[in-house]
């Protein structure tokens, strides 16, 4: 019977690390299959990092499970996000926000593709995407409030995004 005790002790501290993991109240968890109920209100601040640098969350852009996108902060005069032909290949007809997930199934942050539909990630972000899985990953599309000719796609998976472009079908 003292072995019943000493297997428990010892489970418990091996279950430590994952319980520190979750989110316990906070609001502030980061991926995992949690998506937004709708895409982030209008900025009106200055430039900033996206990283809050907490342990344990991305150095992207990412949701918290409360809702706040973090690292959405660029205004809409932001010129690293001016398109001359905004919309040159026109909106993207297919579901945007939540109940609209879509499953890549090809290509990388140059040209991506889900449903017939195909993208490329901004090239101020493309260094915020390099774990993403072209080939695997649910994306969920939505509009960005201050940038004309973007659109936000929030990877599910990870729980960050980044401004993309729709190029067409």
């Amino acid at each position: 019977m003292r072995s019943v005790p000493r297997i428990l002790a010892v489970l418990l501290v091996l279950s430590l690390p994952l319980w520190a993991q979750h989110d316990h109240g906070g609001g502030h968890a980061v991926g995992g299959g949690y998506i937004p109920k709708h895409g982030p209100p209008p900025s009106h601040g200055r430039p900033a990092p996206p990283s809050e640098h907490i342990q344990g969350h991305p150095e992207a852009p990412h949701v918290h499970h409360n809702g706040q996108w973090i690292g959405h902060n660029y205004g809409a005069d932001e010129a690293r996000f001016h398109l001359d032909h905004p919309w040159e290949h026109g909106h993207f007809p297919g579901g945007i926000g939540r109940g609209h997930t879509w499953h890549l199934v090809g290509g990388g942050p140059g040209r991506f593709w889900f449903g017939g539909f195909y993208f490329s990630v901004a090239p101020v972000d493309i260094g915020y995407c390099g774990d993403w899985n072209w080939d695997g990953d649910d994306i969920v599309i939505y509009d960005d409030p201050d940038h004309v000719g973007w659109y936000l796609a929030y990877n599910v998976r990870l729980g960050t995004y980044v401004h993309v472009m729709y190029l067409g079908t």
